[in-house]
């Protein structure tokens, strides 16, 4: 049966604080949806000041794979606007407010367009000083290893699986975006196949008749 002294357990609560703090500093989201024709989409994400926000886009599906797209900050200047472009990256040192950021396919009358997208969000928890959980450790010199030395391992391993994550994450909306032009360029290949059939189809009947026309005899015998 294990005993745990009093060391060991502040060691172990003060692990639990350093481990919910690393974790807590970024937040990931995305997100897919139908955009259509001639229509505008607008998301809004409230951040803090000195926070980071980085959105990533992608046009999955729809003619010509191109969007509109811009980011305001919360006093409604336009920070960054791409035009009809398939896809793009931006990043962001926000203040206190709501961000906005618009898809626009007003331009198209026709087709309408899936688009991919992804939210980073940093130093979001700036309210919370990341040493508080310091305060809950004591007598940790009979320890072989530091918590300085957990946390910068902690937060190795938190940026490696974020990394990872988002790297998993851009990889799937490209084979999406993909297989949708492949799926596209396979029906187009089998309407202009089927269309160039039958045209050679009506073309062989067509000179199958001319040839027999030219060989009838069509003078009348009169016996």
């Amino acid at each position: 049966m294990t005993t745990c002294t009093p060391t060991r357990m502040t060691f172990i609560l003060g692990c639990t604080f350093a481990v919910l703090a690393a974790f807590s500093q970024s937040m990931d989201s995305d997100f897919t949806f139908t955009l259509p024709p001639g229509r505008k989409e607008c998301f809004f994400q409230t951040m803090k000041k000195d926070a980071s926000l980085e959105i990533e886009y992608q046009v999955l599906d729809g003619a010509g794979l191109d969007v509109d797209f811009y980011i305001a900050s919360p006093t409604g200047h336009v920070l960054f606007n791409d035009y009809r472009k398939s896809d793009g990256v931006h990043t962001v040192e926000t203040e206190d407010g709501d961000y906005m950021f618009c898809f626009d396919n007003t331009f198209s009358s026709v087709s309408e367009k899936v688009i991919f997208f992804e939210l980073i969000l940093d130093n979001m928890d700036t309210d919370e000083d990341p040493d508080d959980w310091k305060e809950y450790v004591h007598g940790t010199d009979m320890l072989d290893m530091k918590l300085e030395d957990i946390m910068d391992t902690i937060n190795n391993v938190k940026a490696r699986l974020s990394k990872s994550v988002h790297i998993q994450t851009v990889l799937r909306a490209f084979e999406a975006r993909d297989r949708n032009l492949q799926e596209s360029n396979f029906d187009r290949v089998n309407f202009w196949s089927i269309t160039n059939l039958l045209v050679m189809v009506i073309v062989s009947a067509v000179q199958v008749y001319l040839v027999r026309s030219l060989f009838e005899d069509k003078r009348k015998i009169c016996t």
